[in-house]
């Protein structure tokens, strides 16, 4: 499956321009002007920017605090990041979790 973006402005960590981005697979296999791939399911991204995705290294899903837990679990909290554009999140993980206990319920380390 091929999805040629088209007419977007491309943000880079340098540089902003128009291009068109051609993605084959899960990669990007060509930017450039005035690209062309028949089969390619297009998408037109005029007055729009294509971005990359962001990283968020700093969550708190599902985290035990103060008798109760944080409001996003993995599910709600996953999905919200994909919604705003974040492609990676790096969970905090508090030192007492449940998943460190053994199954009698004491810690394992």
């Amino acid at each position: 499956m091929s999805i040629l973006i088209k007419n977007g402005t491309l943000v880079t960590a340098s540089e902003t321009f128009k291009a068109d981005l051609l993605i084959e697979g899960e990669s990007i296999s060509r930017i450039g002007q005035d690209l062309e791939l028949g089969s390619a399911q297009k998408i037109d991204a005029a007055g729009k920017l294509i971005l990359p995705g962001g990283i968020d290294p700093h969550t708190h899903f599902d985290l035990p605090m103060f008798g109760t837990v944080s409001s996003d679990d993995h599910y709600t909290g996953h999905k919200a990041a994909a919604f705003g554009g974040t492609t990676t999140v790096m969970d905090f993980v508090p030192l007492d979790s449940p998943s460190r206990r053994t199954p009698a319920g004491r810690s394992s380390g």
